[in-house]
């Protein structure tokens, strides 16, 4: 049964930018497949291992001033991606090595602070970053000899890497790896007595975190050609957030619908609405009350109900046609008819049956024995 809307979603993907209407909606479209990478990424640490990070950013934003550092030095573009990875890796065990000495809110307190230390250095050391004005890079990569200068072959370049970003999760979910993470989350001191390495776990984790948010930050720079500042920023770490609670955290398919949701109102809906920020909030707020367990469970829910309701109905329906029906003359009548109602009739005298008397054997009472004769009236 899920092969067929699988197959269908791919078909939908790999077509999409033979039917869209122009070359805008196919760079939203890539906008949401780069960002789905990033709140899968995101998901890994705030969905499975229940460690919620707001300075992921930074990691996304390391990536991206890395590549385009590397490329205007005058590296190739396979070089650079390279080093982009290379320097997310490191930046994620740095982050893992200094977050995972707190749990909860102190984990959440550190990520915001090593977030807003790199924030700080991209808008700061302008003889790195360039400060506010960023780094503009020239060109795309041209794997297998093919050009990604147009959006849609950019597009489908995109796609290609979302397809193994989502095949890696799926992977990541099913494996013992992830069961394990799974159960860092649900019971860490169980799994210590277990003998697991819950720190390691953790460690191993927030590295798979961090390889997809810098190969999302690659795809940003790749995408925009620019990077600045705007990119590390707190509100980026709290959007991507947002995108996996709102879709549904532990899920595969809640961070992709959370980035849809996101961005297609940061980039189309705010052409038409001028309080978008508004709206979006309402929004969240609206999953938040009725679907707290986010937009795709939420909805799996929602049809299921439907569907049993639709089934007690026709139920309900099935057995009432199975019920015999009367003529219509049986129904006694009642005071609202104007026929009044039949008196019983009588039974005859000689069919009523008589109570046996009491000294009867047949009253149900045993006959009184006789009473004792005196002695002496026996020794006459």
């Amino acid at each position: 049964m899920t092969r067929l809307p699988l197959a269908l979603a791919f078909a939908v993907l790999a077509t999409l930018p033979l039917w869209m209407p122009g070359t805008y909606y196919v760079n939203i479209a890539s906008q949401i497949l780069f960002y789905a990478i990033f709140a899968l990424g995101v998901n890994v640490l705030a969905g499975y291992a229940g460690l919620v990070s707001l300075g992921h950013a930074g990691l996304f934003g390391i990536a991206a001033y890395a590549g385009a550092k590397t490329l205007t030095a005058g590296y190739g573009h396979g070089v650079v991606a390279v080093v982009a990875l290379a320097s997310t890796l490191v930046a994620a065990a740095v982050f893992a090595v200094l977050a995972l000495r707190g749990t909860g809110l102190g984990f959440v307190m550190i990520t915001v602070a090593l977030g807003q230390i790199v924030w700080g250095v991209a808008y700061r050391w302008i003889s790195i970053t360039n400060g506010d004005n960023g780094i503009t890079i020239t060109g795309r990569p041209m794997p297998f000899g093919l050009s990604l200068a147009s959006p849609r072959s950019f597009y489908w370049a995109t796609l290609v890497v979302f397809l193994l970003a989502v095949a890696s999760m799926a992977v990541f979910v099913a494996s013992p790896f992830g069961a394990s993470v799974r159960g860092t989350r649900d019971q860490p001191r169980r799994m210590n007595a277990l003998g697991y390495n819950v720190w390691m776990i953790r460690f191993l984790a927030f590295l798979l975190s961090g390889f997809w948010s810098g190969v999302a930050g690659l795809l940003f720079l790749y995408y925009n050609q620019f990077v600045s500042p705007q990119a590390v920023a707190l509100t980026a770490s709290a959007e991507a957030l947002l995108m996996v609670i709102s879709g549904g955290t532990a899920t595969l398919l809640g961070p992709i619908a959370g980035a849809v949701l996101v961005v297609v109102m940061k980039n189309v809906a705010s052409a038409y609405i001028e309080r978008w920020n508004f709206v979006l909030g309402a929004i969240f707020v609206v999953i938040v009350v009725f679907m707290p367990e986010g937009l795709v469970p939420g909805t799996v829910r929602l049809a299921r109900w439907v569907r049993r309701s639709a089934g007690a109905r026709r139920h309900s329906a099935w057995e009432a046609d199975r019920l015999p029906k009367g003529p219509a003359t049986a129904r006694s009548p009642g005071p609202n008819h104007s026929e009044p109602p039949r008196k019983r009739p009588a039974r005859p005298r000689s069919s009523r049956l008589k109570r046996p008397p009491a000294h009867s054997p047949a009253g149900g009472a045993p006959r009184k024995a006789p009473a004792a004769r005196p002695h002496a009236e026996l020794s006459k």
